[in-house]
């Protein structure tokens, strides 16, 4: 009997005693490592940081007063993402179409712990301390802010991380300080195992995405890396290679342009979508909305959501880039049937000019009217009134607007004037109305 009452209270202050937490299956978190280019090498620019939806969270890794961020906390995911005052990411984009693509009660979460420079070694958590000894001070002080220990830093934010939501998947854009090191699969693999191991995760649950360096079409320096990335799947057997072909590269050929990390960033996301079940633009499940009163009578795109975003579709199988130019430039990406597809940020109400981007030709939609504007031939979308209804013609009596043609005495010549007469007009001969 003293054995089962002991039992029991020890089960009571294991209960009493077990942390308590909230985790929403529907927030999804990615960590993101590597080194410059995942980093953020490439200016923020005004349209990095305007409308980025609030499901798309950031925990800071370390505190930055300057943007009234403190490590260990969720903020919406305005750049920089990774320090105090690091540049665009790819990890900016991926959250972004992360969010464009799945459905509204899905939150998605990055933690992003990169440093410029770096090799895969400073990810090794048992042999770390060898390399950072003979790293370099501007290296040694980016490292600092991770209290000597990214690899830890960012199990750490992790596991809180994991108190409120679920990790999906690993985010890597490393290599330009390893390039050509054969073995650099097998150190990732390391740097992969110990994170599943430390975060209790399920590899085959929690894929591995790895981005290509600069690449050759770019005249990337490093562009002879990729042959060895693209190697790592053979290592890592939920592994998978995101392309950089067509991604623009900076003037030093080792970085990309804030335009290049948009794409990058995004073609991260395609494939994320892909796994996670969400292929972007497959299968005949049409959204929400509706569609544009331009478009030719039957096609469903593009498409209005209920709060003002546009759908795009379009078919372009041999393009290498689609964009859509509306007020400012959208990349559309590519399903595996070669359907390009976007959403916008939501548009102002009123018509508006835009035109397809493909391969940086502009061209009207085929799904659409044509109109003259932009200087030229384009395309058009009207985006309706909310308040529309209040406008439209009612059974109710209505006036007239009558042409009157007048002789001017003062201008000498004839005159046309346009008078409108409420209802009831013709038959109240003798009311008085007043006049404009």
């Amino acid at each position: 009997m003293k054995i089962k009452l002991g039992c029991f209270l020890f089960l009571t202050i294991i209960l009493f005693n077990a942390p308590s937490f909230s985790q929403d299956k529907n927030f999804y978190i990615f960590l993101s490592l590597g080194q410059s280019n995942m980093e953020g090498s490439a200016k923020i620019e005004a349209q990095d940081t305007i409308a980025v939806d609030k499901r798309f969270k950031v925990m800071e890794a370390v505190d930055c007063p300057n943007l009234n961020r403190t490590k260990g906390n969720w903020y919406t995911a305005v750049p920089p993402l990774t320090r105090c005052r690091t540049g665009l990411s790819p990890a900016d984009y991926f959250g972004r179409t992360m969010v464009a693509n799945l459905p509204a009660n899905v939150r998605i979460g990055v933690i992003n712990v990169s440093v410029g420079g770096c090799k895969i070694e400073l990810f090794d958590k048992d042999n770390y301390q060898s390399y950072t000894s003979t790293a370099p001070g501007w290296m040694t002080n980016m490292i600092k802010e991770y209290d000597g220990n990214p690899y830890a830093r960012l199990v750490e934010m992790a596991k809180l991380a994991q108190k409120d939501g679920v990790i999906k998947g690993i985010l890597l854009h490393q290599g330009e300080s390893n390039t050509n090191d054969s073995t650099w699969p097998q150190k990732v693999a390391g740097v992969y195992g110990n994170l599943v191991r430390d975060l209790q995760l399920n590899a085959r649950d929690v894929p591995l995405l790895a981005g290509e360096l600069v690449n050759a079409d770019q005249g990337g320096r490093c562009a002879s890396m990729n042959m060895i990335i693209a190697t790592l799947p053979q290592t890592v057997a939920n592994a998978h290679v995101i392309s950089s072909k067509g991604c623009p590269g900076a003037p030093d050929k080792l970085h990309f342009t804030a335009e290049g990390y948009r794409m990058l960033g995004s073609r991260y996301a395609v494939k994320m979508l892909s796994l996670l079940g969400h292929q972007v633009g497959v299968g005949n499940v049409i959204p929400e909305g509706q569609p544009s009163s331009t478009n030719i009578p039957g096609i469903q795109y593009p498409r209005i959501l209920p709060d003002n975003r546009v759908l795009f579709r379009v078919k372009a199988p041999d393009a290498q880039r689609v964009q859509v130019d509306l007020l400012k430039k959208y990349d559309m990406l590519k399903d595996t049937g070669g359907i390009w597809i976007v959403t916008t940020e939501p548009v102002a109400e009123g018509f508006h000019y835009y035109s397809l981007l493909i391969d940086g030709v502009p061209v009207v939609d085929p799904s659409g009217k044509t109109y003259y504007g932009m200087g030229r031939m384009a395309s058009g979308i009207d985006i309706p009134d909310k308040d529309m209804e209040y406008y439209q013609a009612k059974n109710v009596p209505h006036g007239q607007v009558r042409m009157l043609n007048y002789y001017s005495d003062i201008t000498k010549a004839w005159r046309r004037a346009f008078i409108y007469t409420p209802p009831g007009y013709d038959q109240n001969t003798t009311k008085k109305y007043p006049v404009l």
